[in-house]
């Protein structure tokens, strides 16, 4: 929404949760109404209208990586280079795209564990996307803790409404800026990054972000009064918290068992035929770095379903090592790959 606010359209084919990871899909249908079914025609009239519309594969778009996806997981390919490059590039030149900007993650979170293969999955994407004829940037970013505070679907989409609004946590709003910035270059409304990144702040503090948001969950079927009363999205019925059991500092947060503890409480799936709970929370309130004291809230957990909260309890807690010496953060973004 930001970059279309900003004079770039924007077509947008996602995925599903697949692993601890979650999926925009499902993010996007925690937005009371919103459908991310529509038919070719359809997507191609929003985009077209609202400069932005965001739908999964169809029948038409991308038909056969639709049965792919749902196989990876099953046979424990989810990591596979070769099938991760295909089954995103499939659907991002299937979009009618000119130019792309990837954000490829490394770390204990993502799918790419080490800098080495995330990079050698990088350079494929670029690789695909440059005998397309296609403009590509990539960026290797870090997922050593998780990206923002929220953890969920609702919960993620409500923080990105924060971001949409010109606040939000400061390394989400900062990946925003450096990646809508490279689009409008990319896209032929800046002449420069710099010119870039301020257009878009314009767009964050002028209300035009949030107002395209607004005008893009219209268009597919949702209700846009959810953007400002979040209280409409799905809430869950109890709280509880995982606290630090001693004083010290953050060492390393482990970003797949947080994402499973999701998984375990209904956030995500073990299975393709899941169903999802959208009102699913984790709240990360510390990270690496950072000071903590013995009995302080780690992570607070928004949840429905019991059945999975041990687990997830212990995941949690498990995730966290704390020890007295120092750490220093790593850069979010650790390298930029173009075509």
């Amino acid at each position: 929404p930001l970059v279309a606010a900003c004079g770039v359209k924007v077509p947008m084919v996602s995925g599903r949760g697949l692993g601890h990871t979650g999926g925009t899909l499902d993010k996007l249908e925690s937005i009371p109404g919103f459908s991310v079914r529509l038919p070719l025609d359809e997507y191609a009239r929003v985009v077209e209208k609202v400069g932005v519309c965001m739908i999964g594969q169809t029948e038409e778009l991308a038909p056969a990586d639709r049965k792919i996806y749902s196989l990876r997981d099953a046979t424990a390919c989810v990591p596979s280079i070769p099938l991760i490059a295909s089954s995103i590039m499939s659907k991002k030149l299937a979009e009618g795209i000119d130019a792309l900007v990837l954000d490829v993650k490394v770390g204990t979170g993502a799918f790419m564990p080490t800098e080495e293969k995330a990079e050698q999955l990088a350079r494929t994407l670029v690789e695909i996307g440059r005998r397309a004829g296609k403009k590509v940037t990539a960026f290797l970013t870090r997922m050593d803790d998780p990206l923002g505070v929220a953890v969920g679907n609702a919960c993620e989409v409500i923080e990105s409404i924060e971001v949409l609004r010109g606040g939000g946590p400061e390394d989400i709003r900062e990946l925003t800026l450096l990646m809508a910035s490279h689009m409008l270059v990319m896209g032929g409304v800046s002449p420069d990054l710099a010119a870039a990144r301020e257009r878009c702040l314009v767009a964050l503090g002028d209300g035009s972000a949030i107002q395209k948001f607004k005008e893009l969950i219209s268009a597919q079927g949702g209700n846009p009064e959810a953007v400002d009363h979040v209280e409409l999205f799905a809430q869950a019925a109890h709280h509880t918290t995982v606290r630090a059991t001693r004083s010290g500092i953050v060492q390393s947060v482990n970003s797949t068992a947080i994402g499973m503890a999701g998984v375990v409480l209904g956030a995500g799936r073990r299975q393709v035929s899941d169903p999802v709970d959208p009102a699913v929370s984790l709240f990360i309130r510390k990270k690496i770095g950072d000071t903590v004291a013995a009995g302080e809230v780690l992570v607070d957990v928004h949840y429905n379903d019991d059945r999975g909260l041990t687990d997830a309890l212990e995941r949690l807690q498990g995730a966290y090592v704390i020890d007295d010496a120092p750490v220093a953060r790593k850069p979010l973004v650790l390298k930029t790959i173009q075509s």
